[in-house]
């Protein structure tokens, strides 16, 4: 059920049948009415929804706002069984309060679709990719990666519970230079462990994950490679390291709650010639050009401040090259929308590759790219500090097991992406209200509760499946208290709240949304005792309750984290 959806369109129909009523008697011009905005008003002393038609009639009607809005109430339907008054506030919104009963039947939606309330068909079955975290696979993942999986997984269960079709994919970038570096990092640990002299490679990767995996390969293998000819050394390094990083990031992931469809091979965009195939493909649109020995794409015809290099003088290809390919790939996959995460450092690429895209045949507003900003990793008011090169770093694993991953996840995904991040840990593992995490868990757990103490007299079985629940059937007209009605009006908002998050690509308005709906119920319990005598009123309130805890569950449950019973 949308019943926010339902009363919009309930309004909009109203509104535009009262125009029409005031056209035919000459009172307002004729013509097809504008596109105005239906809003729930931030002040609840302003109604439930305001309309903003009569400011954007003004001009073309010769009227001042507040005279149109005055036209519109005289023509307004009387006896609505929806409508408890009609209002002109401010310059000439149309404040609509409705009646206390008119979002009751919520409830009852809640615990009939139980894991499948605040989900739609609204996308359409839309075919979305969304490629997240693809940490290059030499080191271990690290907090800004971290913030990547959580945001990247948090949208994709977003845009699924809006009726996407979403797939997930890590692009493995295992081609290029950083994979000879890390080659040749691997082989001079490896030597150095076997107690040879080594000149650690000047481009080398310094962490001591290198020496971990080094010592790996010495324990499987031996000394075996110390006699052989180093550059089969090293490609069995760059293997054997490959495998073993791959599978220590995939563990990472999974115990973060992140589970991959796709794990995308770099080297098999090589191996299969789409790089190549790309590249001619660009040269055939006349799109390429020939400086210094080196093949250039004309990135200046499409906007782009300078020419881009696609293959080099030694006929190699350049990462862009390969990550056209890349994209291209995506589209002949069939997918028609893809979202890529990135780091805040490559805004300089998104134009380039958009225009890219469009240069191969593509609509390149369905390459979305949203850039991400650092994170700062705090203890209070002390800063940790992080080098990747050095090795000093904060590993995604070090987080979870100091935080836990419901803190580390609903910390990263409650922050716009677009926003520079501090995460303290401190805060992260405290258990007050001040942890926003703790604040919504322990709504959740306090709910659960109340409900196997009203139980137990009456039922013994589990608490899942609210439709069986001995309140199920209460008189919810028995729920006018303030702040009963305005919690059952926050949970009439998840469908379009969802709706929304999907449609701007923002997950973080989830944990907001989970915020204020916790301190919607913490109100209401202070201000609503639902144990009481009046049996009645006692199963509406538990209903509200029920309903409470099924959609803080669900809400949890899109961002990746646990809904517990007890804390």
């Amino acid at each position: 059920m949308n019943r926010v959806k339902e009363i919009k369109e309930l309004i909009r129909q109203e509104v535009l049948a009262a125009l029409s009523r005031a056209e035919k008697i000459g009172q307002l011009p004729a013509g097809e009415p504008p596109a105005f905005a239906i809003d729930a008003p931030r002040d609840k002393n302003h109604g439930d929804f305001a309309v903003n038609i009569a400011m954007i009639m003004a001009k073309a009607a010769g009227k001042a706002p507040r005279v149109i809005a005055q036209i519109i109430v005289d023509h307004f339907a009387k006896e609505l069984d929806w409508l408890d008054k009609l209002e002109i506030a401010g310059p000439g919104f149309l404040n609509f309060y409705l009646t206390p009963g008119y979002f009751h039947p919520v409830l009852t939606a809640v615990l009939a679709e139980d894991q499948a309330y605040g989900s739609s068909d609204f996308g359409g079955g839309r075919k979305v990719q969304i490629e997240f975290v693809s940490a290059n696979p030499t080191g271990l993942l690290h907090m800004g990666n971290a913030r990547g999986a959580a945001l990247g997984d948090s949208l994709g269960n977003v845009l699924s519970a809006a009726g996407f079709s979403v797939s997930r994919e890590y692009y493995i970038n295992d081609a290029g230079n950083q994979i000879e570096n890390f080659g040749k990092s691997l082989e001079a640990r490896y030597l150095e462990l076997l107690g040879e002299k080594i000149v650690f490679p000047e481009d080398g990767y310094q962490g001591e994950d290198i020496t971990e995996t080094a010592k790996l390969i010495l324990e499987r293998e031996g000394d075996r490679f110390l006699h052989i000819e180093s550059s089969l050394r090293r490609e069995f390094m760059i293997q054997a390291g490959l495998q073993e990083k791959l599978s220590a990031i995939r563990r990472s992931l999974e115990n973060f709650g992140v589970h991959y469809d796709v794990w995308f091979s770099e080297q098999s965009l090589h191996d299969k010639g789409k790089i190549q195939e790309t590249v001619n493909i660009l040269g055939e649109k006349n799109l390429l050009c020939e400086k210094d020995g080196a093949l250039w794409l004309k990135a200046t015809a499409f906007g782009d401040e300078k020419d881009e290099v696609m293959v080099r003088a030694s006929g190699v290809p350049t990462y862009f090259a390969g990550d056209i390919a890349y994209h291209r790939d995506k589209f002949e996959r069939g997918f028609q929308t893809l979202i890529d995460i990135w780091g805040a450092d490559h805004h300089g690429h998104v134009a380039r590759m958009k225009g890219a895209m469009g240069a191969l045949g593509y609509n390149p507003d369905d390459l979305e790219v949203i850039l991400m900003q650092l994170v700062r990793l705090l203890r209070g008011d002390e800063l940790v500090r992080m080098s990747k090169r050095s090795g000093q770093y904060i590993t995604l694993d070090e987080l979870m097991e100091e935080v836990g991953r419901d803190a580390a996840r609903f910390f990263f995904v409650m922050r716009s992406a677009d926003s520079q991040m501090d995460f303290d840990l401190n805060l992260a593992k405290s258990q007050s209200s001040e942890n926003p995490v703790y604040y919504v868990q322990y709504a959740h757990a306090r709910i659960h509760s109340l409900l196997k103490m009203a139980k137990e007299p009456l039922l013994g079985d589990s608490l899942e499946g609210g439709g069986n629940q001995p309140w199920s059937q209460a008189d919810l007209s028995r729920l006018i208290h303030p702040a009963e009605l305005e919690l059952i009006r926050k949970l009439a908002d998840l469908p379009e709240e969802i709706i929304q998050a999907a449609i701007d690509r923002e997950p973080h308005r989830l944990p907001r949304y989970a915020m204020d709906l916790a301190a919607l119920y913490h109100s209401f319990y202070t201000e609503c005792r639902c144990l009481v005598e009046d049996m009645p009123l006692r199963q509406a309130r538990l209903l509200l309750s029920d309903a409470t805890r099924i959609v803080l569950r669900n809400v949890l449950q899109l961002i990746g984290v646990s809904a517990p019973e007890r804390m």
